[in-house]
């Protein structure tokens, strides 16, 4: 059985959920033939080179054009318009990844983003290939972009995000509320007693992580400060060099400084809760983990609407500003009966074993 994983290289979390259905099919039965694809590679070349860029741009230097874009690309109104440009601008440029599923025949196709779900399924539509395929939508709400009228399987977040694709047309029958897919090891939490000593964590002592994503956003500098004079603070601060030095160079033995990490597991382990962005792959690892979570600079659309949803579950809160979060953090602390009470809510919600579910599904010939 030959089985091609696709992302897009465009944030973070479509790689992360396209690598852990890529290990956990690879480790299960290493007999499958399986290939991790990042589409754009094989698109054409400025599509190619302004693609990511583009986005990293907008949600960084330009929420208020990604809000806008977001919001018409979304409306009912233009829905046949956005889906045929939609359609049409990825076919003319993606050429090349066309001719490698193509050539490859894969049996299966599994996408965590909507490129090459578009892609394949305009394929299909004209006969090229005949692949089945699987998307995984990677955030708690669904734009247009994601619907791909010749998927065969949608594998979602939650029952709100498989009603919301109901809304749009889609059938109940290939719908999956499986969850998003996470790596095998946010399952498997680690042995907290070593990780304390690893990271010389006080375990009596209340622990703040703090890890807003790749470029490290929001006030974080602010946030530490406040936070590390009565409880222990975590910084990951990713690829936010300038940002990392600063913190670095502070006399303070509360406060530990992390760079780009590939262990958010066992930090997470040994953290009471964590501040973070509301990605859907983050929000997913940190649901597995049952981490109290704090939500801040969401991304205006895909990341505000997986806020919406999982504050009407009773998981985690909004927080604007260091002084807010302090007093958020203390209620936190002062009271573990609310602790307590969002882990249940997580454990509600929560849908943590997607990869297990798709490796299931495909390999032992549930879809059948």
């Amino acid at each position: 059985m030959k089985i091609v994983v696709a992302y897009a290289l465009a944030g973070a979390g479509h790689f992360k959920a396209a690598e852990s259905v890529y290990e956990f099919f690879r480790e299960k039965n290493p007999a499958l033939e399986v290939e991790l694809v990042d589409v754009l590679p094989l698109s054409g070349g400025l599509f190619r080179k302004s693609y990511a860029p583009v986005y990293d741009f907008m949600v960084n230097h330009a929420n208020w054009l990604w809000a806008l874009g977001f919001k018409l690309t979304g409306l009912k109104l233009f829905s046949k318009l956005v889906f045929l440009f939609h359609s049409l601008i990825c076919r003319a440029n993606t050429v090349k990844l066309a001719d490698f599923l193509i050539k490859g025949k894969p049996d299966y196709i599994i996408s965590t983003h909507f490129l090459p779900s578009v892609v394949v399924s305009s394929l299909k539509a004209r006969g090229k290939i005949n692949s089945k395929l699987i998307t995984v939508i990677t955030d708690f709400g669904v734009h247009p972009f994601w619907i791909a009228p010749f998927t065969d399987i949608y594998v979602v977040a939650s029952e709100f995000t498989a009603k919301q694709l109901e809304a749009k047309g889609v059938n109940q029958e290939i719908i999956r509320d499986w969850g998003i897919p996470v790596s095998s090891k946010f399952l498997n939490p680690p042995d907290k007693k070593n990780l304390y000593v690893k990271f010389g964590i006080r375990p009596d002592n209340f622990t703040v992580l703090i890890a807003t994503g790749s470029f490290g956003i929001g006030p974080i500098e602010e946030m530490a400060d406040s936070l590390s004079v009565d409880n222990q603070v975590l910084v990951v601060c990713a690829r936010n060099k300038k940002l990392y030095k600063k913190l670095k160079a502070k006399e303070n033995s509360n406060l530990k400084v992390f760079g780009f990490v590939n262990n958010m597991d066992e930090l997470m382990a040994v953290s009471d809760i964590i501040i973070a962005k509301p990605g859907g792959l983050s929000i997913s690892e940190i649901l597995a983990m049952e981490l109290v979570p704090l939500f801040i600079s969401a991304i205006p659309g895909q990341e505000t609407h997986n806020l919406e949803v999982l504050i009407k579950h009773g998981i985690g809160e909004e927080i604007n500003g260091p002084e807010q979060i302090r007093q958020i953090i203390k209620s936190y602390k002062n009271d573990p009966g609310k602790v307590s009470g969002v882990k249940e809510n997580i454990r509600k919600f929560s849908k943590s074993y997607a990869v297990g579910e798709l490796y299931e599904f495909i390999c032992s010939g549930s879809d059948k």
